[in-house]
């Protein structure tokens, strides 16, 4: 099983939610969040800079298994992009072990 953890543009929250529902990925956890980046100009819309650190950001956290784990890194990739410095990044990580609470199944059929 894989933890993957995006950050992502607010704005593109909807987009993200779609993509990941069309692979098959129902479950998922968002926050909120501000962060720093490493664009030190910002972005420029009429003259004026703006910190592309104060871009509103959504946190995503979803557990998937093995075999999900590219279809839903890509859904996010392609769903994600503006192409603009501050689209977010994407981690991946292992995860030893998941239980459902009410069921107490563990492992992949508690992920599904």
């Amino acid at each position: 099983m894989k933890k993957i953890e995006a950050t992502i543009r607010k704005s593109k929250f909807s987009e993200v939610k779609k993509a990941l529902h069309e692979v098959g990925v129902n479950f998922f956890t968002y926050w909120d969040v501000t962060g720093v980046g490493n664009e030190k100009e910002g972005h420029v819309y009429r003259g004026i800079t703006y910190s592309t650190s104060d871009i509103q950001r959504r946190y995503i956290s979803i557990v998937v298994s093995d075999p999900f784990l590219e279809k839903t890194v890509e859904a996010i990739l392609n769903s994600a992009y503006t192409g603009m410095v501050g689209d977010g990044k994407i981690f991946v990580m292992d995860v030893i072990e998941t239980y459902r609470i009410r069921t107490k199944e563990s492992g992949t059929d508690a992920v599904n």
